[in-house]
């Protein structure tokens, strides 16, 4: 791998992709051969948000390897509590830690710790912006369920708004020659500028729709996602979302013999329980696609042996119009937008502003 850092699975080229995906699946056909490939290695993992599968699948790829964790599953048990900047935590912990996986609330927050970081940084979700070690386990179970990543209708059901998992998957299929896109969600959850925009650079064929029952006949990928209440500004503006879109054993008898449904989890109650006896039905076997495709990651970035700091930017005196973008809650952080037309977008969230 040429980049460092995975901030963003697009960093990484699609030879890049499929040596991963290559090596996850020899992990888990042949797992005694790597037990100790990371022995006296350390990964710290630091989730500033809730987490039960990436967290979990992180530490245990890393014991499976050999190597050892230390880090913290909550902030408030960490000096984060106290008022620490990113930037400082991010210093220290790089000095105990061979890897860093962090998760955090706020999108680009991974992108600015791999600025202050001398190892390197794992982005497992930055707010609802990316998650491109869930698009790696999404790339895994493709490969072993479909058997390929091109000439696939997929289609994308929930939060496309703010489902970091849906933007990392799209941007990354969208790479793929003859793949096509349902987008199922009400209009106020569709998705951002910044991954439509992807698609209209890729030429990627892509729709937006409204109903899943007219849509499943056509797909050969179905990515469910929960609407994300933690999102959202009140529980009235939730509420108003969820449960508008609901996977049930009536709606796959319209659906293809092999299609392949995927969710990242958790679920809430966009897909009922009777659809998991469903042998279409692959969320189970993705989550254990995960465990693989994390031990092939964590292996790959722990050949960075580089521990210099990254040079800092200039920053620029806009900012961004995105409240949830890390820049401002870390105001040292500068500020960085690249042009495209008459729009700034910012380096951090992807977020688009008119140029001032």
């Amino acid at each position: 791998m040429q980049s460092r850092h995975l901030i963003d699975l697009c960093d990484l080229t699609t030879e890049e992709w499929e040596e991963l995906t290559t090596l996850a699946c020899d992990i888990r056909e042949n797992p005694e051969r790597y037990a100790h490939e990371c022995d006296g290695k350390i990964m710290a993992t630091l989730f500033y948000e809730p987490s039960t599968r990436t967290q979990m699948s992180f530490q245990t790829a890393m014991l499976r390897l050999g190597g050892r964790v230390i880090g913290f599953d909550d902030p408030n048990n960490s000096s984060v509590s106290k008022g620490e900047s990113l930037k400082d935590t991010v210093r220290v912990v790089s000095g105990y830690a061979d890897l860093i996986t962090m998760r955090h609330p706020m999108a680009g927050a991974a992108k600015v710790a791999s600025m202050y970081s001398r190892v390197p940084v794992i982005n497992a979700g930055d707010g609802g912006h990316l998650h491109p070690s869930q698009t790696l386990t999404d790339l895994v179970t493709l490969r072993n369920e479909k058997g390929r990543f091109d000439d696939l209708c997929i289609g994308m059901c929930g939060d496309l708004k703010n489902g970091r998992t849906v933007h990392s998957l799209i941007k990354t299929m969208s790479r793929f020659p003859g793949n096509s896109f349902v987008l199922i969600s009400t209009p106020s959850l569709r998705i951002p500028l910044y991954v439509r925009d992807q698609l209209i650079k890729s030429g990627c064929r892509f729709e937006e729709a409204d109903s899943l029952a007219d849509a499943i006949d056509r797909l050969d990928v179905l990515y469910m996602t929960r609407i994300q209440k933690e999102r959202f500004a009140t529980l009235e503006e939730y509420h108003e979302q969820s449960g508008v879109y609901i996977l049930d054993a009536e709606k796959m008898k319209a659906a293809k013999e092999d299609l392949v449904v995927m969710h990242p989890l958790p679920r809430v109650d966009e897909i009922t329980v009777e659809v998991d006896d469903d042998p279409r039905a692959k969320y189970f076997e993705q989550t254990e696609y995960g465990l693989y495709a994390r031990m092939a990651l964590i292996m790959t970035m722990l050949k960075k042996t580089d521990k210099q700091l990254a040079t800092l930017p200039i920053g620029s005196l806009h900012a961004c119009g995105n409240p949830n973008c890390i820049t401002n809650r870390e105001r040292y952080v500068p500020r960085v937008f690249r042009r495209e037309s008459d729009m700034l977008v910012c380096d951090y969230c992807d977020e688009h502003t008119l140029e001032p």
